[in-house]
């Protein structure tokens, strides 16, 4: 590695971490209808101002050890947590696609939108318009300029996507740039459409709520920033972590349920108090599924076409 790497790779670093300190303030207010931008960030329990030298990423939680240095009330360690993984992933960002620096900045901006949606859904169980909708307008814009596109940038460097990879058919800049534009609509609306279409079939079977028009709009983000064919993979692993998951946590929840001491009261019968113990746990098991869909993308961003690779080289 040579020393420019070096510094590169800190500077992406110091970036992430100042965006994730950004984002848990996101993270905090948007779901709770409170402006990003001011006033300046306070403890929610004594209300006073966190101090700068209190707000360096990662370190001041350190070594404030979790606590506010006024009151003494616990900080949730999702604030390090978060800044830390924004870092991480700002990373890999960088050297995954560089030296292609369009692209850095594309994958940069999807990573810390998603990681914002997912700590946001799992705690809130809210996905926040300013981040899915805008995210998606954003995706479908860098979609069209060459340094952003992977397609177009193949074509003006000479890779496997150019024309002159294609003898007799040859493109210009502006028929790659829509066919770029389509693939990022075309992943949006199947992307929306799909989850949209699983939760109405629920909802028709079930007659009730299986997924919120959040998710719906997160998908439209994910398939405008990656496209109809990673967008179906994301899905797919998507559900898989849910499924996974839900399995797992099912049992506990039934159990609970069957031992409480008002189900065991009101039916006394074990077979009956069984059966109403599952559909109550079935009742209560709510995932937050845009957390799943939202770490399978940044999955899809990193491996997506290792796996894609390894799976059609199955056939």
């Amino acid at each position: 590695m040579d020393l420019y790497t070096f510094y590169a790779m800190a500077a992406v670093s110091l970036f992430g971490l100042a965006f994730g300190s950004f984002l848990n303030v996101c993270i905090y207010r948007l779901p709770r209808g409170l402006s990003v931008v001011k006033p300046r960030s306070a403890c929610p329990k004594c209300g006073s101002e966190i101090a700068a030298y209190d707000n360096i990423p990662v370190l001041s939680w350190v070594f404030l050890r979790g606590r506010c240095r006024r009151c003494g009330t616990p900080i949730t360690p999702r604030y390090a947590i978060v800044e830390l993984t924004t870092a991480l992933l700002f990373l890999a960002c960088f050297v995954v696609f560089q030296p292609f620096i369009g692209l850095v900045i594309k994958f940069c901006i999807f990573s810390f939108l998603t990681l914002g949606l997912i700590f946001t859904d799992c705690e809130n169980r809210l996905l926040p318009d300013k981040l899915t909708l805008t995210g998606a307008l954003v995706g479908l814009a860098l979609s069209v300029l060459p340094a952003f596109s992977p397609q177009l940038l193949d074509m003006f460097v000479g890779g496997p996507f150019s024309p002159s990879a294609h003898g007799a058919e040859l493109l210009t800049a502006f028929d790659w740039g829509w066919r770029s534009f389509a693939n990022s609509l075309l992943g949006a609306l199947v992307g929306a459409g799909f989850i949209w279409g699983v939760g109405e079939l629920y909802f028709r079977l079930r007659g009730m709520v299986g997924m919120g028009f959040g998710d719906v709009k997160l998908m439209a983000m994910i398939g405008a920033f990656l496209g109809v064919w990673s967008v179906l993979l994301t899905i797919f692993l998507g559900s898989v972590i849910g499924a996974v998951l839900g399995i797992a946590q099912f049992p506990l929840l039934w159990r609970k349920r069957v031992s409480s001491p008002s189900m065991m009261r009101r039916y006394p019968d074990k077979k009956e108090r069984r059966r109403e113990a599952y559909e109550s746990a079935m009742r209560c098991l709510r995932l937050p599924f845009g957390t799943f869909l939202g770490i399978a993308a940044l999955v899809t961003v990193f491996f997506g076409d290792a796996i894609l690779r390894w799976y059609l080289g199955r056939f």
